[in-house]
């Protein structure tokens, strides 16, 4: 190095040098050494080094999943909110992340079926008290005043014309056009990407496998998928009833989510995702199952028809590929894994869960016959 040598030179071929006796301080001496001014700058910086300098520390940055920037590695696609300002973090031990998922998976499956047993015994217990209910309210309307253009009545009009399925998506239709509202509030950002997204690299992993069956960041993505679920309301809810497709629809949202976890694990790829894409993936696959014969269109080609066997099949080949070659614009193995959900429950699952449901209901049964005993004083 030049400074080295000019160093050597003007110490005497490398000797070790010491302060002189009159204790001159390291700028007095810079000063009286420098010579040439170019060469004095580096000769100075020298010395600034021996006079206790030292290198600003490495400045550590967060691991990221992906390489490149994080808006590369996770602005890939408009269906997801931009989250380069959020850090993920995945697990040195990516295997251990998928252990709660797990758990919470089979847990909530449970509950919810469990849950729709009960409310299937309560509906039935009510609907002749409904019944009767009914007949006194028309009895009601025969002899109360009609009004003219009343809104209420019309809504209620409309709302008797649905169907049974139609009224029952109609609430999860509402629940996610309430959470794409909250997308739009800006104060709000930081909390609906950490719950309302799934990762395995996230801090919260359970809770959002459920909550992003909900969530939609984009119009399109929303509508598509909300026009799908209506369209097979009717014939979903006919097949399986009310209580068990909402059992079935929530299941599968957090079963296809953990699929995809397992596939972000497996491909070391962390990017979110949200939709309720695997969940009606699910209803989709069990109604072409059901009734393979059955003809589909596409909205936008109503000339071009196809039966739901053959639908099946090309739905579930473009996600196995997607999975496969790494495409990014969809979360492929959350809809696969909703796709094969709703295959096995409809072939195999009506019968090991639902059908075996009496021991249930009649724990439920005994509980609401009894009821709490009244305690009382010995005679």
């Amino acid at each position: 190095m030049a400074w080295r040598g000019l160093a050597q030179r003007g110490w005497g071929c490398g000797q070790p040098w010491a302060p002189p006796a009159g204790g001159r301080s390291c700028e007095e001496l810079t000063a009286a050494l420098a010579q040439p001014r170019l060469l004095g700058r580096r000769f100075n910086f020298f010395i600034q080094q021996k006079c206790g300098f030292r290198k600003a520390p490495r400045k550590v940055e967060p691991r990221r999943s992906d390489t490149g920037t994080s808006s590369e590695a996770y602005k890939r696609s408009a269906l997801i909110p931009p989250v380069e300002e959020t850090a993920f973090y995945p697990s040195p031990y990516p295997i251990r992340t998928l252990v709660k998922p797990l758990f919470f998976t089979v847990g909530f499956t449970g509950c919810a079926f469990g849950s729709a047993a009960i409310w299937q015994y309560e509906s039935l217990k009510s609907r002749v008290q409904s019944y009767f209910d009914g007949i006194k309210a028309d009895w009601l309307d025969s002899i109360r005043p009609q009004k003219e253009g009343d809104f209420r009545k019309e809504i209620n009009k409309w709302w008797n014309n649905l169907s049974d399925g139609q009224r029952t998506v109609t609430g999860i239709i509402a629940a996610n056009v309430f959470v794409f509202c909250l997308w739009r509030v800006p104060s709000l950002q930081r909390t609906m990407i950490r719950y309302f997204t799934s990762s395995p690299a996230s801090k919260v992993l359970c809770s959002p496998m459920l909550l992003s069956t909900f969530s939609h960041f984009s119009l399109f993505h929303m509508a598509a998928n909300m026009y799908v679920l209506w369209s097979f309301s009717s014939s979903i809810v006919n097949i399986l009833g009310q209580e068990q497709f909402m059992a079935v629809y929530l299941s599968a949202g957090v079963i296809s989510n953990f699929v995809s976890y397992v596939c972000k694990v497996a491909t070391g790829r962390y990017g979110p995702s949200l939709g309720a894409s695997g969940a009606i993936m699910t209803v989709l696959a069990a109604v072409c199952t059901k009734i393979p014969e059955g003809r589909l269109a596409i909205i936008f080609l109503p000339m071009f028809t196809f039966t739901a066997g053959n639908a099946l099949k090309a739905i579930i080949a473009m996600d196995t590929a997607g999975m496969i070659l790494g495409w990014k614009f969809f979360d492929h193995a959350a809809h696969l894994g909703g796709a094969l959900f709703g295959i096995w429950y409809i072939t195999y699952g009506h019968e090991l869960i639902w059908k075996n449901r009496e021991p249930l209901v009649k724990i439920w049964h005994e509980m609401r016959t009894n009821g709490p005993k009244k305690g009382g004083g010995s005679k």
